[in-house]
């Protein structure tokens, strides 16, 4: 075998000595190398300097061999007519190329003719899909794209969207496969557009659906002699919650949902997916289907069906606790409205309801209750623009927001007082200084701001635990069914009991807490980047902004500013070091939609 042609590799080789059972080989390069015999392929007994450009073989003449297999002699000879060394080479990088032949040991199998076009269909699929890369690439690399882009780029959307690890054509273009690059580079080339929110798709945040909704007929108390207010935003069609005064007794009344979606029947199981509803800036993504809302919402009809929780308050301590399910008439009105009805003085009801939710307010700053009075803002995405509005605080809201405290505090009373089995809400108490604790109710922005990082976490628990920051010894969630599942499932534990019906355990309550503390928390990330998002989207709309910025830390040679008119965060390295609470007058700088942040300068 020595001087023999061979194959390495791809590449051709001459034997030129056998050494302890192993075969010399040199190459073109002069290059020598020691190999097993199993480790190359024997082409022609005569060595010649081969070339890789080989004539065009009419591979027609062995369609009568078709699944049969052939040596690589009698191939060169029916190929080329003789067999010598640039043939026989030539046959193998026919057979290599695996179009017509493939190899079985060392003889060569002919490939049936269908198989043959198998092949070729596959190659040139992979060609023009190799084509459609590298114009795809091109055209991303100049921002630009076109309509044989688009399965690539949906690709990007999907790594975009936090759908898919990894798009081909980012790593073949150099970018990053992560969800904020691709993002970006969709935002570059305009192929998504700057009002897209990406945020719920990237945390799997389910669509509205429709499910047929079913109102079992119960006995209810009527309850329909008591004048009910829904009070509500003037854009709000869909009360859940309701206030009554009778005497010495205050009625709060809230949509009976559970009468519908009873636990583990298929709307539980929808809403315990969801958690809350989304309130984004685009739109509204609800914990349960639209119809139920329609359906249960207070005022919707002439008389509503009402879960009614009635007590009576002594400027201290809840008595005489009652809860029924209900048939009441109720009267929707506005912030607004009920603004100039307290001012005025005109309604007996609405006037002793304040006072009460006044005293309560009262009882609880005794004990405790700390709320820091951050700037917050409401972003709309309408007709194409983002409008950022300040929450607005007003007498009538502080009433209503207080009486659904009192009826959290009280139904957290009633449910442990009969064991049932709750989502509590509890937040441990703060690290507070008593000089801190002197001043809560009178704390400039920087002293609110830095006080939020000695606050605990709040969180739910099966255990009636204090909540130190509402400054009550427990509390459950209760007053909004059809927008929140844990006030949800604590009125299908409500119903049960006193229907004398089998009430969860507190093994299977604390399981569901579990599941919804997920949903709940991707819910909430959702909210707060989209509110982000949009925000910079405004600044993108408004590029020349100014506004007030006010200084609520200071980090080194950097201050921090909270912006109210915005409910942004910047920070800035000032000329001069500036003072806490000091207001400064803000411009915006930059802005990137992809990280939902921008710049500012002081002007």
């Amino acid at each position: 075998m020595i001087d023999s042609l061979v194959a390495y590799k791809g590449n051709p080789a001459r034997i030129v000595g056998v050494i302890g059972g192993k075969f010399e080989l040199e190459f073109a390069d002069g290059e020598r190398l020691k190999v097993r015999e199993k480790d190359f392929r024997f082409i022609h007994p005569e060595f010649a300097d081969v070339l890789q450009n080989c004539p065009k073989a009419e591979v027609s003449v062995l369609a009568e061999f078709e699944e049969e297999s052939l040596s690589l002699q009698e191939i060169s000879e029916w190929l080329f007519d003789e067999y010598n060394a640039q043939n026989a080479w030539c046959v193998y990088l026919l057979v290599e190329d695996g179009l017509y032949f493939y190899w079985q040991k060392d003889a060569i199998f002919v490939r049936p003719s269908a198989q043959v076009e198998l092949v070729q269909t596959k190659r040139d699929a992979q060609k023009l899909q190799a084509e459609n890369l590298a114009h795809c690439a091109e055209n991303l690399t100049n921002n630009t794209f076109d309509e044989s882009d688009e399965p690539y780029l949906k690709e990007i959307v999907r790594v975009a969207l936090n759908q898919s690890k990894t798009a081909k054509i980012l790593s073949h273009i150099g970018v990053a496969n992560t969800v904020d690059a691709a993002y970006q580079l969709l935002l570059k080339i305009k192929y998504l557009d700057a009002d897209f929110n990406p945020y719920p798709a990237r945390f799997g945040i389910a669509k509205d659906q429709e499910i047929p909704v079913q109102t079992p007929v119960i006995e209810r108390v009527d309850l329909t002699h008591l004048a009910c207010y829904a009070i509500d935003n003037e854009d709000t069609n869909d009360a859940d919650d309701a206030i009554s005064i009778d005497g010495d007794k205050l009625w709060v009344h809230v949509a009976d949902v559970a009468n519908i979606a009873d636990s583990g029947s298929q709307l539980d199981l929808y809403a315990q997916q969801r958690g809350t509803n989304l309130y984004l800036p685009n739109e509204t993504i609800n914990m349960l289907p639209v119809s139920v809302g329609q359906t249960c919402a207070l005022g919707a009809q002439n008389k509503s069906n009402a879960l009614s929780f009635s007590f009576e308050f002594d400027g201290e301590n809840i008595a005489n606790i009652a809860v029924v399910q209900s048939l009441i008439c109720v009267t929707n009105t506005t912030y607004k409205q009920v603004d100039k009805i307290l001012e005025a003085g005109t309604n007996k009801d609405l006037l002793q309801l304040k006072k009460i939710a006044k005293a309560h307010k009262k009882f609880r700053d005794k004990n405790g209750a700390i709320s820091l009075h951050l700037p917050n803002v409401d972003v709309r995405f309408i007709d194409g623009k983002v409008e950022i509005s300040p929450q607005t605080v007003s007498t009538s809201r502080d009433l209503v927001a207080e009486i659904m405290i009192m009826a959290g505090r009280t139904m957290a009373k009633w449910s442990s007082d009969n064991l049932i089995p709750m989502p509590y809400a509890l937040q441990d108490e703060g690290d507070f200084t008593d000089e801190f604790l002197a001043k809560k109710d009178t704390l400039t922005l920087s002293q609110s701001f830095l006080a939020i990082k000695n606050f605990k976490r709040s969180a739910t628990s099966i255990k009636a635990l204090p909540h130190y920051g509402l400054g009550l010894q427990s509390y459950l969630r209760v007053t909004s069914p059809m927008r929140r599942y844990y006030d949800l499932l604590a009125h299908q534990q409500i119903i049960n009991f006193i229907s004398n019906k089998p009430v969860l355990s507190a093994a299977q309550v604390k399981k569901i807490i579990g599941l919804v503390n997920v949903a709940n928390a991707n819910g909430g990330k959702v909210s707060r980047f989209s509110d982000d998002h949009f925000k910079c989207l405004f600044l993108m709309q408004n590029p020349q902004w100014k506004g007030a910025g006010i200084v609520v830390d200071i980090r080194g040679d950097k201050a921090l500013f909270i912006i109210p008119e915005l409910g942004m965060m910047t920070q800035i390295k000032p000329k001069t070091t500036p003072k806490f609470d000091e207001t400064i007058q803000l411009q915006v700088s930059s802005v990137n939609l992809a990280d939902k942040s921008a710049n500012f300068k002081i002007i």
